[in-house]
């Protein structure tokens, strides 16, 4: 595998070789993990943002040295790091979480897929009829609801539950909210579970509602405990019913599973 397997080294500091002029990619994320496991094992996933942070820095070495930048200081202007390791971040966290879920979900004889690959032409009979199993309806239109990640049964293309991959939470929280609801409001959706994968690098969701009346600073987990199914944090939290540690999603999304199938034999 390309990427962070180029490092050589030992302990915190560790020298990349650069074999061409390239930028990180989903490998060097996948390959820092793996690494993370080695260290953690199990408890690695609440290493993720440790994790970003050392991808961060190599991502900011390799920019600076590629094309990109140097046409920017060509042109008098200062490269912007910042704004090409955020667009990096989100679209590449997905796909790691998509690897770390991936063969949990495929072991329960499920299937998992990408909105955007649900948004393509040409799709298979499968996919498509997924697709189908999802859309929200506005009168005679119909349109994908914004999500990350879908997981579905191959056995009857009925997808089970979609997962918003967000490393921060704030701006995705009632957006995310109003997506469920639409799902909701439509018999054939109204099943699939909605769910936050994130490390929650803001800390929306660290700490419990309080016991008393006055929520006030907890609106983000007011609306994730009351407007979604729950979210799976990638750190330390204090957890409830609907936000729990990233450990628990394979176990809950085999109840999920379970359940459908013993209300399907009742029918």
């Amino acid at each position: 595998m390309p990427g962070f397997g180029n490092w050589v080294g030992s302990g915190e500091c560790r020298c990349r070789h650069l074999w061409g002029m390239r930028l990180m990619d989903i490998n060097d994320l996948i390959e820092l993990y793996e690494r993370k496991k080695k260290s953690y094992g199990k408890e690695a996933f609440k290493h993720i943002s440790d994790m970003l942070a050392e991808a961060k820095e190599q991502h900011r070495i390799d920019f600076l040295r590629s094309d990109t930048a140097k046409r920017a200081r060509a042109q008098g202007r200062q490269p912007d790091h910042e704004q090409s390791w955020r667009a990096f971040k989100g679209s590449n966290f997905e796909k790691l979480v998509l690897y770390m879920i991936e063969d949990g979900v495929r072991a329960l004889g499920l299937g998992i897929t990408t909105d955007r690959k649900l948004e393509a032409r040409n799709l298979s009979i499968e996919l498509s009829r997924v697709r189908r199993n999802l859309v929200v309806h506005y009168g005679r239109y119909e349109i994908m609801p914004d999500t990350d990640l879908v997981i579905y049964d191959p056995e009857d293309d009925t997808v089970l539950a979609v997962i918003s991959c967000k490393v921060t939470l704030r701006e995705r929280i009632a957006q995310t909210a109003y997506w469920k609801l639409k799902l909701d409001n439509d018999p054939v959706t109204a099943h699939i579970r909605s769910f936050f994968v994130t490390p929650d690098e803001d800390g929306t969701l660290v700490y419990r509602l309080p016991q008393g009346e006055d929520a006030r600073g907890f609106k983000g987990r007011l609306i994730v405990e009351y407007d979604t199914d729950g979210a799976y944090v990638l750190r330390d939290i204090q957890d409830s019913v609907k936000v729990k540690s990233f450990s628990e999603f394979i176990p809950d999304l085999t109840r999920i599973l379970d359940e459908k199938r013993k209300n399907a034999s009742r029918d």
